[in-house]
């Protein structure tokens, strides 16, 4: 089971909300035990906890490899689905609303999940992620149909500096007839980032703009990195 600092209204949302708003991720720390890291990293190698496996150097998607887990999904990652989400909910509809967007997302995500299937997108999108030395993920964004929820989670659940050097979560933010800018998010085993999946509002001095996000991980350079992605939408 996870912590309780979860609960809402807790100190630490209304901090993770303002960093979202101002750099569009947000860490939150230990967000997951040792022990429950440790556990989700042994699924890795069962089959029977997935519904695909991706190759990334297949597809030019970096180099590594991840599984979507199959419905239903470990205890862990559903409670977490369904804990994260109300919890960001608020935010994700505030973005959508300064962006113009008519979209709004319902309370729970159990409601937001019946959206998606009803528009065919019903396969399960969270993810183990592995990345060996030399292993890399080159920015991209994480869209599998027309019903996505702007912000998603990803969990690390090996050791910096233990388990594995180098590997470092990587976002960039791409605002309009300007450079990218580039953002290295340091994680702890356990640590989450949130961040957002495609684009967010910013506040120029002409109105709100939308700027685009993307993400990825830097080479690793030795050992075995393992993360746990958490989105919220399902894809077709």
């Amino acid at each position: 089971m996870f912590t309780s600092h979860l609960a809402p209204g807790a100190a630490h949302w209304a901090e993770t909300t303002a960093e979202l708003n101002r750099q569009g991720s947000a860490v939150i720390p230990r967000l997951l035990s040792a022990s429950e890291c440790e556990a989700l990293v042994r699924l890795y190698p069962d089959g029977q906890h997935f519904r695909s496996r991706v190759v990334m150097q297949q597809h030019g998607f970096g180099r590594g490899e991840y599984q979507y887990f199959s419905y239903p999904l470990p205890e862990t990652v559903a409670r977490l689905r369904a804990t994260l989400y109300p919890e960001l909910v608020g935010v994700a509809n505030a973005w959508n609303e300064a962006m113009g967007l008519e979209v709004r997302y319902p309370a729970d995500h159990a409601g937001f999940l019946a959206r998606c299937h009803a528009a065919g997108q019903q396969r399960p999108t969270p993810l183990l992620l592995r990345y060996g030395p030399g292993d890399y993920n080159c920015l991209h964004q994480d869209l599998y149909g027309e019903q996505v929820f702007p912000i998603q989670v990803a969990v690390l659940l090996s050791r910096p500096g233990e388990d594995f050097t180098g590997g470092e979560f990587v976002l960039t933010e791409q605002r309009p007839r300007m450079q990218s800018r580039p953002e290295v998010v340091p994680l702890a085993q356990g640590d989450a980032v949130v961040f957002a999946v495609h684009h967010r509002p910013v506040q120029g001095s002409r109105g709100v703009y939308r700027v685009n996000m993307r993400h990825g991980v830097s080479r690793l350079r030795a050992g075995q990195r393992y993360t746990l992605g958490v989105i919220f939408h399902d894809a077709h």
